[in-house]
């Protein structure tokens, strides 16, 4: 990892320092995206069933899973493995059930009362990439706020032979189908649905460039679906100081380069020799993996700063604004009013990443590529909307008549005072 000193740089110089790799959709992407959907929105199952042999390289003779084979799929799975999941099922749980929130009632002045109420999402599809890592973590993370939100009906879908803990958890959790398909056919069928698919008002979940680009697509189709967010390569950036563990900030840097080979860490911490330090433990720990090559195509492209304080730990931080933030110092919580920016936070020694990705409560589905700035992570209101009300009497009514008569005028729209106005004359010919 290359190593910076940041108060030597100039604002240009940090600027360049603190990108990203760099993003980018190849126009043969994009073509072949394209191609995919209209194949699904022509074909249906006929088209799924088709790409699932070309792409998946799986033999399938239906898209949809029956509930004999869910059933068959858990049996299979290992039961301490069972456990471990129902244990971070019920954490999650939790700490989503936590965010359901009250209606709004308010008298905003007198006889004139407005409301905000919330209603769940009616239909939603949970995408579950597969691939070197079936992420069966994701099915928990998405079906379980789903569930709690009361979305009428939840359907999951993961490139075929979907892996048995994934079906495990779709049964475990409530899901209403599952679906056997993979990449940006699976987008395009739950956007738009076929003979066997439910077509969806919204989609979640991570996916490769031909999934994320498949649900760029979709959302900027009227007649297709919404989605969570344009997800981006996983990262973390860790503030260690002299009292971090150097083994601990290695095994938490190494945990996101095994993500991918567009992955990227970011160590700050107060020294040179703390930055020695975690190089070399991150050799040691390089020897042991066995995703070692996709971890040290990650390292190439991260970095390490040294910080002259944590003020300027945080101000490294908040500019690059990143999905995982990791606060190993002697009092993490201290920091915590000054961070501006990041997807989850991890406060101390014992709080790593990797408890937030499986079984601590909140949600690994994060905003990526400094996003954070604006977007949150993904919570049960994702899986909501809210729908204002409001309810205004007779002397409500009257007290606002005046003002709306006057801005409506104001802008021209005669209609809308009329509609005041009308009223008003009525009243007093009563």
């Amino acid at each position: 990892m290359q190593v910076l000193i940041y108060e030597n740089l100039s604002q240009e110089q940090k600027r360049e320092a603190l990108k990203r790799p760099v993003m980018s959709v190849k126009e043969e992407i994009k073509d072949i995206v394209e191609n995919i959907i209209s194949e699904v929105k022509q074909r249906g199952d006929e088209a799924l069933v088709e790409q699932a042999l070309k792409f998946d390289k799986a033999q399938i003779s239906s898209v949809k899973i029956s509930n004999e084979e869910l059933n068959e799929a858990s049996k299979r799975v290992d039961e301490s493995l069972k456990e471990a999941i129902k244990t971070a099922c019920e954490n999650i749980k939790k700490f989503h059930q936590a965010q359901l929130k009250e209606s709004v009632r308010v008298e905003t002045s007198k006889g004139v009362w407005c409301e905000l109420l919330t209603r769940p999402i009616e239909k939603v599809g949970l995408y579950i990439p597969a691939g070197s890592a079936p992420l069966f973590s994701t099915a928990l993370m998405l079906a379980i706020p789903a569930k709690i939100a009361k979305c009428e009906k939840i359907v999951l879908a993961s490139p075929a032979k979907i892996n048995d803990t994934v079906l495990f958890c779709a049964r475990l959790c409530g899901v209403d189908e599952v679906y056997q398909m993979g990449g940006a056919g699976a987008i395009a069928a739950l956007a738009y649905g076929s003979q066997s698919v439910l077509k969806v008002d919204k989609i979640f979940g991570p996916g490769n460039a031909f999934v994320t680009e498949a649900k760029r697509q979709v959302s900027s189709d009227i007649m297709g679906a919404s989605i969570d967010m344009q997800a981006g390569p996983s990262e973390v950036l860790v503030i260690a100081d002299e009292a971090a563990n150097a083994t601990f900030v290695a095994s938490d840097l190494l945990s996101q380069a095994e993500h991918g080979a567009d992955s990227q860490v970011i160590l700050v911490c107060l020294s040179k020799e703390f930055a020695k330090k975690t190089q070399e433990e991150l050799t040691i720990q390089l020897e042991k993996l066995p995703r070692k090559e996709i971890a040290l195509k990650s390292l190439e492209h991260s970095k390490i700063f040294i910080a002259k304080d944590l003020n300027e730990a945080l101000e490294i931080s908040n500019a690059y604004a990143p999905e995982h933030l990791i606060l190993q110092t002697q009092n993490p919580r201290e920091l915590l009013s000054g961070v501006k920016h990041a997807g989850s936070v991890f406060l101390g020694a014992y709080s790593p990443e990797s408890m937030g990705d499986y079984a601590s409560g909140t949600n690994h589905v994060l905003p990526t590529y400094g996003l954070t700035k604006t977007h949150s992570s993904l919570n049960l209101m994702d899986f909501m909307k809210t729908m204002s009300v409001q309810e205004l009497s007779v002397d409500g009514f009257k007290n606002l008549a005046k003002s709306v008569e006057l801005m409506a005028e104001a802008e021209c729209l005669h209609a809308h005072k009329n509609a005041v106005s009308l009223r008003l004359e009525a009243l007093r010919n009563e």
